[in-house]
């Protein structure tokens, strides 16, 4: 996969909402969800960086960083 690819995905979760404060049960699913989907991409492209892809999820562009 791409990092185009990788930002599309990540816009697609973004579109669906990410409340990462919530507690309820459908929280817990989508963060193990994720967690594999994350697994996924980093075995599909060794220089995928997790926690920026994460970050772009949770806060926007640049994953978060100014």
């Amino acid at each position: 996969m791409t990092k185009k690819n990788f930002i599309a995905l990540a816009d697609k979760i973004r579109h669906y909402g990410f409340d990462h404060t919530s507690t309820d049960f459908g929280y817990k699913t989508k963060v193990i969800a994720i967690a594999d989907l994350v697994d996924f991409c980093q075995s599909q492209n060794p220089q995928f960086d997790r926690s920026r892809w994460l970050d772009y999820i949770k806060n926007g562009k640049n994953g978060g960083k100014q």
